[in-house]
């Protein structure tokens, strides 16, 4: 078709630069809230080590969206997201969700 306009290669880096930022923000309320939950007492041992972990995790996880951001910055066609990253990704938020449920119980 010769009235369809072509794709912008710049706009996808973009939107998945913005999607790695929301979620590192949403991670990182997640975080805040359990340090909140220390900070509010009447927490057990147990949720305690969750809480230190999930600020271990949450460090994990800032490390590996921010290479993934600087990784996009820039080109208009970035390499894929290499899988080792991608699996600390999915570790991070499956080992974060893990410690919620230890600090709640």
């Amino acid at each position: 078709m010769s009235g369809a306009r072509e794709r912008d290669p710049g706009l996808q880096p973009e939107r998945t630069r913005l999607a790695w930022r929301r979620t590192t923000l949403a991670f990182t309320v997640a975080a805040v809230l359990a340090a909140r939950q220390v900070a509010g007492g009447g927490l057990s041992t147990a949720g305690f080590v969750a809480v230190a972990c999930s600020a271990l995790v949450w460090l994990g996880f800032l490390r590996v969206a921010h290479r993934r951001v600087h990784a996009l910055g820039g080109r208009p066609t970035p390499r894929t997201l290499p899988e080792p990253a991608a699996l600390a990704a999915v570790a991070c938020t499956i080992a974060l969700a893990g410690f919620a449920v230890a600090m709640i119980v």
